[in-house]
């Protein structure tokens, strides 16, 4: 299984996928066409199929144009189909779904909007996590509302800390300089940092991280720890209002 990060508008990534033994060809959250036409073209390869973890523009805004280039079928969460433009195959949470010779698990994500999904691939240990999950960061909340955002992320919690986090922005550097402000104790978050500066002095994606990093260094996923719980005075405070003041503060970065 081969995953190029393909960058898009300013800051977005929509990745290829690419399966060695049958072939079979995906991008995920294709926000503008050209820049995947361009590297499928260089390639020589042809496109089955669109993978749209949510129905934000700038995760679908490439959708019709690949579809009708290459017509490839477009995968997207079967509560959304009204929202994503040229959806041929919804699927459910915790559906199971083939791509090549790959087994993908559909987990529903709400929160940044309410159909938002990850696509996991189950013996790869790969996720999709667009929106919600970003490396030390997640996404804001539009639709869903702050324990919505919690419970998402709880769910990727529970993946195998072998998980390779692919996400649907280049945030990381700024996250990182937020987790550093309220979290400036944590040793694994510094040795990530130094990693995510010498990737960006490089002009190279800070992505994929592993879950494994994430939950060491992700002050997002460490709003049930007691030491950052101690670092923001909310010390018999419980989960959900720990990460309530983490997302605010945040918002006003």
């Amino acid at each position: 299984m081969q995953i190029t990060p393909i960058p898009c508008l300013t800051d977005n990534y929509a990745y290829i996928i690419y399966d060695n033994n049958s072939k079979t060809t995906g991008v995920v959250d294709p926000s503008e066409s050209q820049p995947i036409i361009s590297f499928l073209k260089k390639k020589n390869i042809k496109l089955n199929y669109i993978l749209n973890t949510h129905h934000h523009f700038d995760h679908i805004g490439g959708n019709i144009e690949l579809k009708k280039i290459y017509n490839a079928q477009i995968i997207g969460f079967e509560g959304d189909k009204h929202r994503i433009p040229g959806i041929d195959i919804g699927l459910e949470n915790n559906q199971k779904w083939n791509f090549g010779n790959s087994t993908i698990k559909i987990i529903h994500i709400p929160g940044h909007t309410l159909g938002h999904i990850c696509f996991f691939f189950e013996r790869e240990k790969i996720a999709f996590t667009g929106d919600t999950l970003f490396s030390l960061g997640c996404g804001r909340i539009f639709e869903g509302d702050h324990k919505q955002m919690l419970a998402s992320l709880n769910k990727i919690k529970k993946l195998p800390r072998e998980t390779k986090i692919y996400c649907g922005h280049e945030y990381t550097y700024k996250n990182a300089e937020f987790c550093l402000k309220y979290d400036n104790n944590n040793n694994d978050l510094k040795k990530k940092f130094e990693k995510i500066k010498k990737l960006k002095s490089q002009n190279l994606p800070t992505v994929p991280s592993s879950l494994e990093d994430e939950l060491k260094s992700n002050i997002f996923l460490r709003c049930d720890q007691k030491d950052l719980k101690i670092k923001l005075s909310m010390k018999n405070q419980e989960d959900f209002k720990v990460f309530k003041k983490v997302r605010d503060l945040k918002d006003s970065f």
